[in-house]
């Protein structure tokens, strides 16, 4: 597919953040869920933390990178090598984030296994939005459908 990338500007880069965030936001409303009920699930509470957050994590990773592509970036991107990019960021954040979750957590009341849930989705918050903004998809922003459509409006209304 044809490069038809034009640099963002200010405006574009902050929408572009503010999209990520309410994306990341419903992804982060459905980790919680999820790690709630896999906590119910998982019922000994030094061992918890661990499967219950990364099952947690898999389910928000789809819906966040699923809506992110579409709507945030607006990429054309090979989806097959778009989703194998960020298995690689994941293959790195996921181990991390479970052995850190299960050290703070070991022996912690509930209150403290969300905190540091709060803490670990706000880490993952940043460093994913950097990753997928300057490595998934920096070549294929704003390459979709929506995009050019986008793009022909524009151009109608300067020609009207």
């Amino acid at each position: 597919m044809e490069n038809t990338q034009q640099p963002l500007s200010k405006k574009e880069n902050f929408i572009q953040v503010v999209k990520f965030g309410l994306f990341s936001a419903s992804a982060g409303i459905i980790e919680v869920a999820v790690y709630s009920l896999m906590l119910l699930v998982f019922r000994d509470a030094d061992s918890d933390y661990g499967p219950s957050y990364f099952i947690a994590l898999i389910a928000s990773v789809l819906w966040n990178f699923t809506f992110n592509r579409r709507y945030t970036f607006k990429s054309a991107s090979n989806v097959p090598k778009a989703m194998l990019l960020v298995l690689c960021y994941y293959l790195v954040f996921a181990p991390l984030s479970v052995w850190w979750g299960i050290v703070l957590t070991r022996g912690r009341s509930t209150l403290v296994k969300y905190l540091v849930l709060g803490g670990t989705m706000l880490v993952n918050l940043v460093t994913e939005y950097l990753y997928q903004r300057f490595v998934v998809f920096r070549q294929t922003i704003n390459t979709n459908k929506l995009a050019q459509k986008r793009r022909e409006a524009q151009n109608e209304d300067i020609e009207a």
